[in-house]
């Protein structure tokens, strides 16, 4: 029963992210599209997997760092093989690649799964404050060509209906409020009574090495490096689109400030809960090459090429990886099976 709800959930998943590229491909003339793509400057192309290699190395490098901060030695190409085989997880198994990648690292080099996940967390809240810098930014140097994307393609087209009638958010929001006072209070109140349940002393274990790996941010020996490392990566990103502008005539001609929206917007949709970012990626991708004017045919095909380059390339490199960690270790078959269920965290 719990193989067929799994296959049922991944077959799920690939139905929607199929749904979402008839969705951007809809209305469109396909034989256009094919153009773009076979007439492509591939060279440009090749060029951003290089930096997108050095942006991976640079990444695991942060990663070894941090759990380093939190008590834990690993060595850098341990913790590199764990990260990619948890980004080609990713592209089947939206954001499950995090905790696998943890998993890995405890079969490699035996680091509690909830330290090393306590880190992912760290820098998964790193990522979400540059974002949030990365989108006001964008909507700073050109709010009025932004503002309408955002609204549409983000909040549904309801932000002014919500700003007309607030009733029913703050309706949510008290009863919610409500709610959470109460969980509050029937904690506290059987406190000493959960204690001695094993249970609960299992996830007071697992929060508090959780939070060890969250906060070795602060224990970091060299900031100053772990910054740059961070600063490095999203420039890699940022010029990854940037660089790929230069594959199709239609978008040579965008400055920087189009290359800094499209991985804003991009990167949204590379977090969106679906396969790999499949559809939500090419769709936002689409939508603000549209706001500069690039037509709806050399929009997705700049986003077909660009993500399926960098598929290509986690699948490659994310392949190596597993050979290299876990392949040789146990059957492929065993394996994939075991590693779907992560390790507990250990003392």
């Amino acid at each position: 029963m719990k193989k067929l709800t799994n296959t049922l959930k991944y077959v799920l998943l690939l139905a929607i992210s199929a749904a979402l590229m008839v969705y951007a491909l809809r209305g469109q003339d396909l034989s256009s599209i094919k153009h773009y793509i076979v007439t492509a400057n591939y060279s440009w192309l090749i060029l951003t997997m290089a930096l997108s290699v050095l942006g991976y190395f640079s990444r695991a490098y942060r990663w070894q760092m941090q759990l380093t901060a939190a008590g834990r030695t690993a060595s850098f190409w341990q913790v590199y093989h764990a990260m990619m085989v948890g980004n080609l997880a990713n592209v089947v198994l939206p954001r499950m690649g995090e905790v696998i990648r943890c998993s890995v690292l405890w079969r490699s080099n035996k680091i509690p799964v909830d330290v090393a996940l306590g880190t992912v967390v760290a820098e998964r809240v790193i990522d979400v404050l540059v974002l949030a810098g990365l989108l006001g930014t964008v909507l700073a140097i050109d709010f009025n060509r932004f503002w309408g994307l955002v609204v549409e393609k983000l909040l549904g087209g309801n932000y002014d209906a919500m700003a007309r009638n607030r009733t029913p958010l703050l309706i949510a929001a008290a009863i919610a409020l409500v709610l959470g006072l109460a969980a509050l209070y029937a904690l506290f109140r059987n406190l000493e009574r959960l204690r001695q349940n094993a249970l609960f002393a299992k996830v007071v274990k697992f929060v508090k090495g959780l939070l060890a790996g969250v906060f070795s941010v602060l224990k970091l020996e060299k900031k100053g490096v772990f910054l740059l490392h961070t600063a490095f990566t999203w420039l890699v990103y940022y010029l990854m689109n940037y660089l790929a502008f230069r594959c199709f005539p239609e978008t040579a001609g965008l400055d920087w400030r189009a290359g800094l929206a499209v991985l804003t917007f991009g990167t949204f949709g590379m977090a969106a809960p679906v396969s790999g970012g499949i559809g939500t990626f090419h769709i936002l991708v689409q939508s603000v090459l549209l706001a500069y004017g690039i037509s709806l045919e050399a929009g997705i095909a700049f986003a077909l090429v660009v993500h399926g380059a960098q598929t290509l390339l986690i699948a490659l490199m994310g392949a190596i990886s597993f050979v290299a960690t876990v392949a040789k270790k146990a059957p492929t078959a065993e394996l994939v099976a075991e590693i779907a269920q992560p390790i507990p965290p250990q003392a």
